[in-house]
């Protein structure tokens, strides 16, 4: 078992007065607080150097910090290891009759698994084991909204440039959210949502695709894997009545498609409608020198001619319950999903927030061909968002499917759904 330090964690009693000396005094750059249910706490992670700092903040007054709190006072509470499996190396201890508080792994801040050692076996140290999700690995999430099933399907990994993906935040900055690689791409993943209503089922995106040659699998780092993700849910390319774009670019429509054994292209969900935005149609049909590389034909046109295709022209409900609404921005006809039953509003938001990371208003991808329009509608659409509780799937971050975006002190942060 090889480990390496991850993080301090630190029982707070009073968080305004701890950010006052790790953020204020010593500068430490504060991420995105994560809200953990299952331990009661929120967790702020301030790196330093190639490991972190966690202040643990209570949310219950029941919660072991805040008892922690309570008997001993704020302080030190525990170190976290990392290391690559979790229950390999659970199962190395226990062998060694080390005494453990988990046998089994659960769910952790930063969507890994954790399992704690006993003070006891660590000579009066608690020490936890952590283990980060790897986003290659096929997961699904499902929720129930009112009238309908949502389920959050992953066509595999995508890597993109980080200095693309957030803009003109600088990689000092956004850095501290997300790590790259020797190439500065980031880990995303390809998050397709599957709807079911009375009237059928609907899939929103569709991921990339089998298309892809082996040199932008590279460039991509793609490993397509939907079809095993459909089938993890008991679904298949045929199950589905409606598919529908955000947007036409290869990583949100590549999947729409695919190739015979006699190389012709074919729909790849044969008995499902494909509603388009016509203006988005045309833009993608008449593409120019800064998007040409993301709107690829064979992607979406052997569709109009196999006859799966209608257009819309202004934004509308396509099901009961489901609409589409206009964002621009990242291309000039790109558009959200939502999706509403008995009082409840989840929405898709594509690459308007494609990640977790992007929650803060400026944090605008240079993917985007309108940036500030981006702006606009992304600081009316997630203060909205937070008032009225939307839940939001992010479609390319490779931890959390979904969660509801809140905001405390003026901090926001993403409270995921499990």
């Amino acid at each position: 078992m090889r480990a390496v330090l991850d993080h301090i964690g630190i029982a707070v009693g009073d968080l305004d007065k701890a950010l006052a000396f790790y953020r204020d005094a010593l500068g430490l750059h504060l991420e995105v607080p994560e809200e953990v249910p299952s331990q009661k706490v929120r967790a702020h992670f301030m790196p330093v150097g190639e490991s972190s700092l966690e202040l643990l903040e209570p949310t219950s007054p029941d919660s072991t910090i805040a008892k922690f709190v309570e008997k001993r006072g704020p302080g030190v509470h525990h170190l976290t290891l990392r290391v690559e499996d979790i229950h390999a190396a659970l199962a190395q201890l226990k062998a060694r009759g080390i005494r453990l508080i988990d046998e089994v792994p659960r769910p952790g801040a930063e969507n890994a698994l954790v399992a704690f050692i006993h003070p006891a076996a660590a000579h009066g140290v608690l020490v936890e084991l952590k283990q980060k999700p790897d986003p290659t690995v096929l997961s699904t999430t499902r929720v129930a909204l009112g009238g309908f099933s949502l389920t959050s399907v992953n066509d595999g990994p995508l890597k993109l440039d980080g200095g693309a993906m957030f803009g003109v935040v600088p990689r000092p900055l956004w850095s501290k959210r997300t790590h790259a690689d020797d190439r500065n791409r980031i880990p995303m993943a390809m998050r397709p949502l599957v709807v079911e209503g009375d009237w059928g089922r609907m899939l929103i995106d569709c991921g990339v695709g089998e298309k892809p040659d082996a040199k932008m699998r590279d460039i991509y780092g793609l490993a397509p894997q939907l079809d095993v993700s459909l089938a993890s849910v008991g679904l298949s390319a045929d199950a589905f009545d409606v598919v529908l774009a955000t947007h036409l670019h290869f990583d949100h429509f590549g999947g729409a498609t695919r190739r015979t054994a006699d190389g012709v292209l074919v729909p790849r969900f044969p008995k499902a409608e494909h509603p388009l935005r016509r203006a988005e149609w045309e833009d993608a049909t008449h593409p120019h020198e800064r998007n040409r590389a993301s709107y690829l034909q064979d992607d979406f046109v052997p569709l109009l001619g196999a006859g799966v295709v209608t257009f819309f022209e202004d934004d509308q409900e396509i099901r009961p319950g489901v609409r589409v609404v206009r964002t621009g921005g990242h291309t000039g006809q790109h558009q959200i999903v939502y999706i509403e039953s008995d009082g409840r509003t989840a929405v898709f938001t594509a690459d308007l927030i494609p990640t977790t990371a992007h929650i803060d208003d400026a944090w605008v991808m240079g993917y985007d061909l309108f940036p500030m329009e981006s702006l606009a509608f992304k600081k009316r659409f997630i203060r909205e968002a937070i008032d009225r509780e939307y839940l939001v799937f992010f479609e390319h971050d490779p931890y959390v499917a979904a969660g509801y975006i809140r905001e405390e002190h003026g901090r926001r942060f993403v409270e995921p759904v499990k």
